[in-house]
């Protein structure tokens, strides 16, 4: 009988259901709240205590930043010459209370301190949060010499303005550019979910570790992937499928990989890309060189080279000839 269930030891909350004694629902709970599999925070002293970075909270974060580094065109849009210094004025001191939260949570997470805040990370993470800001506008900079590049390189744009609301481009390397600078100030873990969450939504990978100069062009993206130590420079092409990736994982003693040492490929400036081509290793492409489409290059690549497929011919045997 149903009414039965409640002689259930998972019964035992007040809110549990009936239905959920049924399935032996709190055995389940119990289970799921243990650590266990080495995927519990509690591993040392305090962590428990620890909140996590936020994703979602994240997510707005860089939202809010992308109204601020293109107003008008995203967040709100009936902005003036009148009302735009306060809508950018608004959301930065938001901005600055929300991230620096975020930040103080991701130093707090790799922290040794058995404190659930130490004084230290709270100091970091505001000094950090300060110093990201003053670099937004060389991020806005850099971000449109990637429209201009995109509207110019893509005969099929017909403004700028199309391709920073549409391009999936523009909005993989918004998400990379603010990334990549809270890399370079030591920020744990945050710069992955920014590039991540771009990933998911674009299918552009980019690594907040790699070095990208101005007016990249990412056409179409769909499976682009820059590796963590790539370094491409100014005024570079890339199209769908494209790989710029390790060759090799140096392991240490014990047979875990090496991390941050450079195994991926140097671009140099205006070089061109295409589909499905896969750079692989501490190679160079040199300055204005051109990868065709599908090629798998493992070795440097000279200035001004142009790398293609062997084209296709078709040989016709008549009458005998050429047996």
């Amino acid at each position: 009988m149903r009414g039965e269930t409640a002689k259930h030891p998972e019964c035992s909350s007040p809110d549990a259901s009936p239905r959920s004694a049924e399935l032996g629902l709190w055995t389940v709970v119990d289970a799921l709240c243990k650590a266990a599999n080495g995927m519990s925070r509690a591993s040392r002293k305090g962590r428990a205590e620890r909140a996590l970075p936020s994703r979602d909270t994240l997510v707005a974060i860089v939202e809010d930043l992308r109204s601020v580094l293109f107003p008008g065109y995203f967040g709100v849009s009936e902005l003036t010459e009148e009302n735009v210094r306060f809508h950018v004025g608004a959301t930065l001191d938001r901005v600055l209370r929300d991230l620096e939260e975020q930040v103080l949570r991701g130093f707090c997470f790799v922290c040794d301190d058995s404190e659930s805040r130490c004084a230290e990370c709270e100091q970091r993470a505001h000094d950090t949060t300060r110093e990201f800001l003053s670099r937004l506008p060389e991020v806005r900079r850099k971000l449109s010499t990637d429209v201009v590049a995109a509207y110019q390189g893509d005969p099929a744009a017909i403004s700028p303005d199309e391709a920073i609301f549409c391009y999936p481009g523009i909005l993989a390397m918004t998400n990379y550019r603010l990334a990549h600078e809270l890399h370079e100030l030591r920020v744990p873990l945050l710069p992955r979910i920014m590039t991540e969450h771009a990933h998911s939504i674009t299918g552009i990978d980019i690594h907040p570790g790699a070095t990208i100069g101005d007016s990249l062009f990412i056409d179409h993206g769909t499976g682009v992937v820059i590796g963590e130590t790539s370094r491409i420079g100014d005024r570079v092409r890339i199209y769908q499928g494209v790989t710029l990736g390790a060759r090799s994982f140096p392991l240490d003693d014990e047979g875990r990989p090496i991390k941050g040492i450079p195994r991926h490929p140097i671009v140099e400036d205006d070089v061109v890309l295409y589909s499905g081509a896969t750079v692989l290793g501490r190679v160079t492409i040199g300055k204005g060189a051109v990868i065709g489409g599908n090629l798998w290059v493992t070795e440097d690549v000279p200035a001004g080279a142009r790398l293609t497929q062997a084209r296709w011919h078709e040989d016709r045997f008549v009458g005998g000839a050429g047996i």
